[in-house]
């Protein structure tokens, strides 16, 4: 199993001081988080895809392009690309151009995002959501297949034989669908054959198990091999080196996260009661100490009938810069261990 982390690069106020980090520091602490995950041999770090006040990361590509400069074997993927409101030739050969200064580290996690910003910007409109997604995916696992390729379609240009240049350092490029809890979603994964990233940000794991059971189920009746039928869990997490003083540093910036989301949403606020069973034995939190957090994972992994790979998202914490660093280095040196142990993975 592969552990990472993913990021939105969020600017949120310190709630003890209400202060921000201006864009140029939060994107310098963000990089050196980048280069501790190497460090400590954690597998992936991702970065997503917002056009919002209090995130950074509208450009993924450049993040990564700038990430993959600075270390030397962490996959490099976005988290996710909104595909949706994106030019498939673009995307590609944004994440090639990374792939070359990476030397073979770029993935691509794509998917319609939670957020509607990125489709009025771009000039596209929600009524295509599904349409705009299924036609520009497939453009996309065509143009990673072959350099010149004749494609036609509603919503782009078509392309008569072309060549999209670069070409990645790669054989070819990873392309994850990133998915939330709509089955036909799940399947049409399966179907094409391509990895799976589950977004689980609530509940609890165990109830997305029917819906990896579809995909996987998708993907054999359309006659993927199984062992390529890879699934991966991205879901709030930190870790802490007690139980308690993970969720103290965790549920402050959580707190203002969720709740400003739901105030936009009509959604009530989010409260400590809330949090504290999210973050227990069965909600879908990874927040605690080293061997709390294992345990979770491992039971995950059970629950789900085998997992490739847990990515945290740890945005929510991002005030707290040396409560970061020390998160991921007990990721890396104490979670990520103990869990390829269990699983007779090597580290």
């Amino acid at each position: 199993m592969e552990i990472g982390i993913d990021s939105f690069a969020a600017a949120l106020p310190d709630p003890a001081t209400n202060q921000v980090m201006t864009g140029a520091d939060r994107m310098a602490a963000l990089l050196l988080e980048v280069e501790t995950a190497d460090r400590v041999g954690l597998d992936s770090f991702g970065i997503g895809e917002h056009h919002r006040a209090e995130f950074l990361d509208a450009s993924p590509a450049i993040i990564l392009a700038a990430a993959a400069a600075r270390t030397r074997q962490i996959r490099l993927t976005s988290a996710v690309t909104v595909l949706s409101a994106a030019d498939p030739v673009r995307v590609f050969q944004d994440f090639a151009t990374v792939d070359l200064i990476s030397r073979g580290r770029a993935e691509i996690v794509v998917g319609r995002g939670s957020f509607a910003e990125a489709y009025p910007l771009f000039g596209f409109s929600m009524h295509d959501y599904d349409e705009l997604f299924v036609e520009k995916l497939d453009l996309l696992l065509k143009l990673r297949d072959d350099t010149k390729i004749t494609w036609s379609g509603k919503f782009r240009a078509p392309l008569t034989g072309q060549g999209v240049y670069p070409r990645p350092h790669q054989t070819e490029i990873p392309i994850w669908l990133g998915v939330g809890g709509t089955p036909e979603s799940f399947a049409r994964a399966g179907t094409l054959g391509v990895p799976l990233m589950v977004a689980i940000i609530g509940g609890s794991f165990e109830r997305f198990r029917p819906l990896v059971d579809l995909y996987r189920e998708a993907g054999r009746s359309a006659g993927h091999d199984p062992e390529t039928l890879k699934v991966g869990v991205h879901a709030m997490g930190f870790v802490g080196d007690t139980d308690a003083e993970a969720r103290d540093s965790f549920f402050p910036g959580w707190l203002r996260m969720i709740s400003g989301i739901g105030r936009e949403r009509g959604f009530p606020p989010g409260s400590r009661e809330q949090f504290d069973a999210m973050c227990g034995p069965h909600g879908a939190f990874l927040v605690g100490r080293p061997q709390t957090v294992a345990d979770k994972i491992l039971a995950t992994n059970d629950d789900l009938g085998g997992i490739s790979r847990v990515t945290f998202q740890m945005s929510s914490a991002a005030f707290d810069t040396q409560g970061m660093q020390r998160s991921i280095e007990l990721l890396g040196t104490e979670v990520a261990p103990a869990v390829k142990s269990a699983l007779n993975v090597e580290h």
